[in-house]
């Protein structure tokens, strides 16, 4: 059996990933591809928390930009994760993993509440724990909810799955010229204002020395590969 490089990670899906081809929503398709992703990596023992974003059907930030009360569009964002949540689980668990979602806003009827050591105990009877509603707080990212999760579960590393194959220079789908980064310490991040993740969700991971690796979660058995070492991607760490 292939030995898998992580025992634990907080694989961060942003909601752009379950849009797929489509403009708005959720692509079944783009769902099985991150289902079926998440399964193989499960399947080799790895722990896998998850924590999923909102922006396709929602994203707080933009609407508190044209008028809306920033509070009430966070909350309304939260509420989106859960729904994102939802279609992740049911996809899941039609490929018979087992599952749980834990919301850092109560609602019984749908999901447990957000408990450290509920999370880490049903990571260690081997389901994947599904994160949704964020922090639970407006005025913080599901990034920086991510990077918060990871801390409090002990994991490893956080994986970051988007729809290019690393952290680039300039966007490189508009600039032909823009560079991609191998590898880049937390400070780098930072100085060079790189959209890898937020910045207090990044100086949240370097306080904690918990290394980023973003990737393109849309091309099929990326997860796989970097949790048997293959390197691909953009790494952040403490040193380049």
């Amino acid at each position: 059996m292939e030995k898998p490089k992580y025992r634990r990670i907080l694989l961060k899906v942003s909601g752009e990933a379950f849009i797929g081809e489509k403009k708005y929503g959720i692509d079944p398709s783009a769902l099985s591809i991150i289902a079926n992703q998440i399964k193989e990596i499960r399947d080799l023992g790895v722990e896998v928390g998850v924590m999923v974003g909102g922006g396709n059907i929602f994203r707080g930030f933009a609407a508190g930009s044209y008028g809306m009360d920033r509070v009430s569009a966070d909350y309304m964002g939260m509420l989106a994760t859960v729904i994102n949540a939802l279609a992740l689980q049911n996809a899941l668990e039609n490929m018979g993993v087992f599952t749980r979602i834990l919301t850092a806003i109560h609602m019984e009827e749908v999901a447990e509440p957000y408990i450290r050591r509920r999370a880490i105990r049903h990571l260690e009877k081997g389901r994947v724990v599904i994160f949704a509603a964020g922090t639970g707080n407006p005025y913080f990212t599901t990034d920086t909810a991510a990077a918060l999760r990871a801390v409090e579960i002990e994991a490893e590393i956080i994986m970051k799955g988007t729809k290019v194959d690393g952290v680039y220079s300039d966007d490189p789908k508009k600039n032909p010229q823009a560079k991609k980064f191998d590898s880049l310490t937390y400070l780098e991040v930072l100085n060079k204002k790189l959209k890898v993740m937020d910045t207090t969700a990044v100086t949240l991971c370097m306080d904690n020395n918990l290394p980023i690796i973003v990737f393109n979660l849309q091309k099929e058995g990326n997860l796989k590969k970097m949790i048997l070492g293959k390197k691909l991607g953009t790494l952040v760490c403490e040193k380049n």
